[in-house]
């Protein structure tokens, strides 16, 4: 499980350090992808085939099953940690991402999520205030 967060500043060949708390549970590979809030996921390899098998047996129509596996798919980078516990991050996940030179690591239960660190605070502040209002109202769905 993936909880916390840190912030790293980039160096100058593109790489940011894992935190190393995590480096054991991604050793086996990690696939870097866009997140849907302009951030980076970052999922274990073993996560990653779990979501590859959630979108191979969908109930959506087969053409929309192809568009999404190509958004999904076509966008995404496997990596491997280096020796030093680093990851290379693609020039187009940073672009997307607005990345720089800083960039603040967040565990969200089975995987990370990699934020330039204006769009993380903006983001953190809008899930803060609204997740107490989410746990009510699974409250009352018992």
């Amino acid at each position: 499980m993936f909880f916390g967060e840190f912030e790293y500043r980039i160096d100058e060949r593109g790489r940011v350090p894992i935190p190393p708390k995590f480096r054991g549970e991604l050793r086996a590979g990690v696939v870097l992808a866009p997140g849907v809030e302009k951030c980076i996921i970052a999922y274990p390899l073993s996560e990653w085939k779990k979501l590859a098998d959630t979108l191979t047996t969908g109930s959506v129509t087969p053409s929309k099953l192809r568009r999404l596996n190509r958004a999904i798919f076509a966008t995404a980078f496997s990596l491997r940690i280096d020796g030093q516990g680093r990851i290379a991050l693609p020039t187009s996940l940073k672009q997307y991402a607005e990345i720089v030179d800083e960039v603040i690591i967040a565990g969200v239960n089975n995987y990370l999520e990699l934020w330039n660190k204006v769009h993380w605070e903006s983001e953190k502040a809008i899930s803060q205030e609204q997740a107490w209002q989410i746990v009510e109202s699974l409250e009352r769905h018992r």
